[in-house]
């Protein structure tokens, strides 16, 4: 029979297996923030986003993939010759990091950040992207691993400390420079379009125009003799390059500068606004090169133009007003005296001269624009914008009847 000595010794060493069990669960538990707000991945970087100067993107081997910098003259991709950023892109990531809390505690074993992404980066296997924020008061370095999809969190490990965490949200960042550059070139509607000519490098030149800016389709010039469009609208493309336009990539004009035998491409506005582009491919890119001037005579006559349709408008207008009013007129009210009608004041308060001087005002500064884009640029497009830069005249042509081809001509015979 266990004695009262005996029954307080088990009782401590029951004690201390329970302890002792709790604590090792307790320790295969992730730990977890049980406070009102999860401690955050980058402390205040909500109410110092805009003090962010630089964000640098670095991959396995130390390879430095992309680098963001802000100056005078706003955020710049240095790792793309200094090319715009896309601010709003930062700008969205910086907001995510900033609302990022840590959400899990996970391994401080240096053999398991393999299994979470979170490797020293300068491992040559690392799958992580470390992250390097300035501008705020501690730099901020930390890497992004994997994302957790049923956690809707991100593996990061800042990169002074063995802990690694669970972090709320996608904090993988684009990893190639081309995905954080200013993509937006040039927005010129295919409507403004009066003529495309397209020259190969062995001189053979297809050009389409319109006469008006309201005429639905392009007319292709000089047309080969037999042959036909291959339908009535198959030179509209041409027009749209310049529309939407957005860029693939980009390469300092001096890293990538124009062969000698290029395909050049001229786009005419109905307004004075002249493109010169030249483009060639290597391999799957289609590069090209942009340059803006201005045809002032163009210019003027369309302004002429337009002026004229304007005036012809109102004198339409005018012309339409209801017979009682017309009358009410001829009677001489004294309210019809005293107020012209809201045309003729309309027509009174446009002094053309100033008009004209104006618009010309408004095309320059488009070209300076233009050109404040283009220059010192090699572009890279998207293969369905270059794809109508490239056009020949066969390819707006119907097929050739092969019938009518492969038919020996019939020579006359002599009478018999």
């Amino acid at each position: 029979m266990m004695n009262k000595k005996s029954l307080v010794k088990l009782g401590v060493v029951t004690g201390v297996a329970v302890a002792a069990a709790f604590a090792i669960n307790h320790s295969r538990q992730p730990v977890r923030e049980f406070s009102a707000r999860a401690d955050a991945l980058v402390e205040g970087l909500g109410e110092h986003v805009n003090d962010v100067s630089r964000l640098s993107l670095t991959t396995a081997n130390k390879q430095k993939a992309v680098e963001l910098a802000h100056s005078d003259n706003g955020w710049k991709v240095a790792s793309k010759g200094g090319y715009p950023a896309d601010v709003g892109k930062l700008r969205e990531f910086l907001l995510k990091v900033a609302d990022a809390s840590l959400i899990e505690q996970k391994t401080a074993n240096k053999e398991r950040y393999a299994d979470l992404g979170v490797s020293d980066i300068s491992e040559p296997a690392a799958k992580g992207i470390e992250v390097e924020i300035d501008g705020l008061a501690k730099p901020v370095v930390f890497i992004a691993g994997n994302f957790n999809a049923q956690a809707a969190g991100t593996y990061v490990r800042r990169s002074d400390e063995a802990q690694s965490w669970l972090a709320k949200g996608n904090l993988i960042p684009d990893k190639n420079a081309a995905d954080w550059l200013q993509k937006d070139l040039a927005n010129i509607p295919s409507e403004r379009i009066a003529s495309v000519a397209i020259t190969q490098p062995d001189g053979k030149t297809l050009r389409v125009f319109k006469n008006a800016p309201d005429d639905a389709h392009y007319t292709i010039a000089d047309l080969p003799k037999g042959r036909e469009a291959s339908s009535e609208f198959a030179a509209n493309g041409l027009a749209s390059v310049l529309a939407d336009l957005r860029i693939d990539d980009v390469a300092p004009a001096t890293e990538v500068a124009a062969p000698e035998h290029v395909t050049r491409i001229r786009y005419q506005t109905f307004d004075g606004v002249v493109v010169d582009a030249s483009e060639w491919q290597v391999g799957d890119k289609h590069h090209v090169t942009f340059s803006a001037s201005f045809d002032s005579e163009m210019a003027a006559k369309h302004i002429a133009a337009e002026q004229a349709r304007v005036v012809e408008a109102k004198a339409k207008d005018a012309n339409a007003k209801k017979p009682e009013e017309v009358a009410g007129a001829k009677a001489g009210s004294d309210n019809a005296k005293a107020t012209p009608p809201a045309d003729e004041k309309a027509a009174a308060a446009v002094d053309p001269a100033r008009d004209r001087e104006q618009r010309l005002a408004a095309l320059k500064a488009e070209v300076d624009a233009l050109n404040a884009s283009f220059q010192g640029w090699t572009f890279v497009l998207p293969a369905y914008k270059s794809g109508n830069m490239t056009k020949s005249m066969d390819d707006m042509l119907k097929p050739l009847d092969s019938k009518a081809v492969q038919a020996p001509a019939k020579k006359a015979g002599k009478p018999g």
